[in-house]
């Protein structure tokens, strides 16, 4: 099963992956479980930090590096309208959940 969201963001299509490394740091890092994460955003009951780490963490999981994933997130995911990245996170999250092919597009 296909557990990578490829999307357009910021300048062009990418790969996003959260893996279970990035699973645990995405945890940490929102200090909430990845069950109560995905339930949050399914009924849009979430924090802004939890958009930007899935997205920051899915490009690293799917081998973006790191300071470019920074760089990519607070170019095109900060300081943005909310509902330009809520679907991204949702996708990438959903993914995950339910496999890609699951994932209905919410461009």
């Amino acid at each position: 099963m296909n557990i990578t969201h490829r999307a357009f963001f910021g300048d062009g299509e990418r790969d996003f992956l959260l893996s279970d490394p990035m699973i645990a740091e995405l945890e940490t890092k929102t200090s909430t479980g990845i069950g109560a994460l995905f339930v949050r955003l399914s009924r849009s009951d979430f924090r802004l930090v939890d958009l930007v780490e899935i997205i920051r963490l899915g490009l690293i999981g799917a081998n973006t590096d790191p300071q470019e994933a920074s760089r990519l997130v607070e170019t095109y995911a900060k300081n943005r309208p909310i509902g330009e990245i809520l679907p991204l996170a949702l996708d990438v999250i959903t993914a995950r959940w339910m496999g890609a092919d699951e994932v209905q597009t919410n461009d």
